[in-house]
């Protein structure tokens, strides 16, 4: 028997079978995971730019205030609807997200999400917030760079809250079952808030881990619009 004739009886290679299934497998999990982490950030940011575009002319329609020095609270804020804008100079003068009410997939995939039942901007308490350091819009991917001293803007329909960072987000790590982060008062709830708090938060890691990175932060002024 000839060596061509032995070769094809003996048929392919299942080293080389297996070799070409591997080769696939990483090469459809580097396409995905390239997706996941840089591809869905462009059609998130399409996303942020309208909801930020539909909360503004919202705000263009609002009559102004009784009491312009009053923080303006949202009375029946709707699950998934930007209310605020949220910059953040620090992490660059174009840096901007929207604020949507809830954390759930919806709030978190095109930009920043608040977290229901804590207090609204200008409000005595605790302003709690969170976004995503990874996938979709990624607005909180630079977070861990803020510094005690690093101012946070809140945009409301009539009024600008300015916090100022007094606990960085490098400097605390708590689990994602850690909720006393956002007491009124962040650890201490048997205290009343006499004061109107920000909390920021994400994960810490670049790929899925229960650790979150969270930043506190003081209100220090508030402008009229």
């Amino acid at each position: 028997m000839s060596r061509a004739r032995r070769s094809a009886s003996q048929g392919v290679s299942p080293l080389l079978v297996l070799g070409i299934v591997l080769l696939v497998a990483v090469l459809g999990l580097a396409g995905w995971g390239t997706w996941l982490y840089w591809g869905s950030s462009f059609a998130a940011q399409d996303a942020a730019a309208e909801a930020v575009a539909e909360l503004e002319q919202r705000w263009a329609d609002e009559e102004p205030p009784a009491d312009p020095e009053t923080p303006t609270l949202v009375a029946d804020p709707e699950p998934g609807r930007a209310q605020w804008l949220l910059r953040i100079p620090a992490l660059g003068e174009s840096w901007q997200w929207p604020v949507s009410v809830g954390i759930d997939d919806e709030s978190l995939g095109h930009g920043v999400g608040w977290y229901p039942g804590t207090s609204q901007p200008g409000q005595v308490g605790n302003f709690a917030v969170a976004g995503r350091c990874i996938t979709g819009a990624q607005p909180f991917r630079d977070l861990r760079r803020l510094q005690v001293g690093d101012e946070v803007l809140v945009e409301g329909v009539h009024q600008v809250f300015t916090y100022t960072i007094n606990s960085a987000p490098a400097d605390l790590t708590v689990d994602e079952g850690e909720a006393w982060v956002l007491d009124p008062v962040p650890g201490r709830d048997d205290l009343d808030p006499t004061q109107a708090l920000i909390t920021l938060t994400t994960c810490e890691d670049l790929y899925p881990t229960p650790d979150r990175s969270v930043g506190f932060g003081v209100l220090t002024s508030t402008e009229t619009k």
